[in-house]
């Protein structure tokens, strides 16, 4: 198995697990527990996978149908566990983010994409099964906020290139601009990091 396959896996994981925690938050029944796990397992790798018009992952493979139905299952089970649901939501998408960031940034460069596209790519694995995720829930997606989401995942990708050019081994360069989109998202929490808004909090001028 594959480096690149691994880490698809592990990213596969954490989004099952993302979605299944959201989607008990909101009180949903298993069946919609299970369709919002896989939604956002498999929403971004989807997107990304018929951009660059190759197989679709999951369709072709179906050990990423039973990981993600094997994480919702262990979700469900220790839900009780888990009993900081947010410090666990924001755990498991961030891993999901960086993971996925790389499988993206890697797939695009299989397919002999440019640097940007490559890490467009990336940023569309990482983002958009969460974006379907939260339009499902009824939430504005987190991308769209002023959070340090994305732009996490950005920087990771442009960084997984910039090291590619160090002396470094791949498996080095991956764990190194995975670790970088943790660090960000992470401190972007701590510190409180944010884009700017171009509307001043209060103003319900510019409101829909």
């Amino acid at each position: 198995m594959s480096l690149l396959t691994i880490i698809d896996i592990l990213g596969t994981m954490a989004f099952s697990v993302s979605g299944a925690l959201i989607a008990m938050r909101k009180r949903l029944d298993p069946f919609g527990i299970a369709i919002i796990a896989f939604v956002t397992a498999t929403g971004g790798g989807t997107l990304r996978d018929l951009l660059i018009d190759a197989n679709i992952t999951w369709m072709r493979n179906m050990t990423f149908v039973y990981v993600i139905f094997g994480s919702t299952i262990l979700a469900i089970i220790f839900r009780k566990k888990l009993q900081y649901i947010r410090k666990s939501l924001f755990l498991f998408d961030t891993i999901g983010i960086a993971l996925y960031t790389i499988v993206g940034v890697e797939k695009g460069i299989a397919a002999d994409f440019p640097p940007v596209i490559c890490v467009a790519l990336g940023t569309i694995s990482a983002c958009f099964g969460g974006v379907i995720r939260d339009i499902l829930c009824n939430e504005i997606p987190i991308v769209f906020r002023k959070n340090i989401y994305a732009t996490a995942c950005i920087i990771g990708g442009f960084a997984y290139f910039l090291l590619q050019k160090t002396p470094l081994t791949d498996d080095f360069v991956v764990l190194i601009a995975g670790s970088l989109v943790i660090i960000i998202r992470i401190l972007a929490v701590i510190f409180n990091w944010s884009l700017p808004s171009f509307y001043p909090e209060g103003d319900t001028k510019h409101k829909l």
